[in-house]
């Protein structure tokens, strides 16, 4: 696979990661197809600073110097560094406009999965707006200030807004066209229905950090990948 890269320099790469694609090497599986070793094999040396779910698409920074690495780092623990994401999601958020800052730890007893809670929770803020309404559903921007596991789903799901597909957070594995047409959907007599999106529709959009070399402030935006698109069209027509 040829990954698209927006940014490379002596020092760093900057890509747009496509969906169902590990960041890192799975830690039971380490064959399983993921960016640092595809990246490793075009490119050299490469050393992670953050991580995209697998679902998950959009910009993601790689460092190639253990310098970088270093100055990277320091900047997304110090949250110096700006990360906007577009989901969509179930209904249309009220306000349309505001911040979510919730304790996120692990579930208690749901392997893989975080809660909203005080006791052991971590800080988290994540700022939300209501880009589009989309009939029962809406195009939504979001902002972290902080990187905890599924912040944003977690969120979005505690104020009762989840992301339209999600099987850990939200009312379904995949959107099926007919649950918005209802009986206007028509489907031939041996057809199976298959579904419009069948992942997490998060996409990070916008990354925005200081060189750790040049010092240089770096921005990068990447436009909605081509199933989130064909999903709002759809949702346009019929909302």
């Amino acid at each position: 696979m040829k990954l698209p890269v927006l940014h490379e320099d002596d020092h760093l790469i900057v890509v747009n990661k496509p969906t169902d694609l590990l960041t890192v090497p799975d830690r039971h599986d380490p064959e399983l197809p993921n960016l640092k070793h595809m990246l490793a094999a075009q490119h050299g040396s490469i050393i992670p600073v953050h991580r995209l779910d697998r679902p998950t698409t959009g910009v993601l920074v790689f460092a190639k110097t253990a310098e970088a690495h270093r100055g990277l780092s320091m900047q997304f623990e110090a949250r110096d560094v700006e990360k906007v994401y577009l989901a969509l999601v179930d209904g249309v958020p009220q306000p349309d406009e505001a911040t979510i800052d919730e304790p996120i730890a692990p579930h208690p007893s749901k392997v893989g999965r975080m809660m909203v809670t005080n006791r052991n929770g971590k800080v988290a803020r994540t700022d939300y707006k209501v880009m589009e309404p989309l009939g029962k559903f809406s195009l939504v921007g979001v902002q972290i200030f902080t990187g905890r596991t599924h912040q944003i789903r977690v969120h979005l799901a505690y104020i009762g807004y989840p992301l339209i597909v999600d099987p850990f957070y939200g009312k379904r594995s995949a959107f099926m066209l007919s649950e918005v047409k209802g009986r206007r959907y028509n489907k031939g007599k041996h057809e199976v229905e298959r579904p419009l999106l069948s992942r997490v529709p998060l996409h990070a959009s916008r990354l925005g950090f200081t060189h750790p070399v040049t010092q240089e402030w770096l921005h990068f935006e990447t436009e909605l990948p081509k199933d989130m698109r064909a999903m709002v069209k759809q949702l346009r027509k019929l909302g």
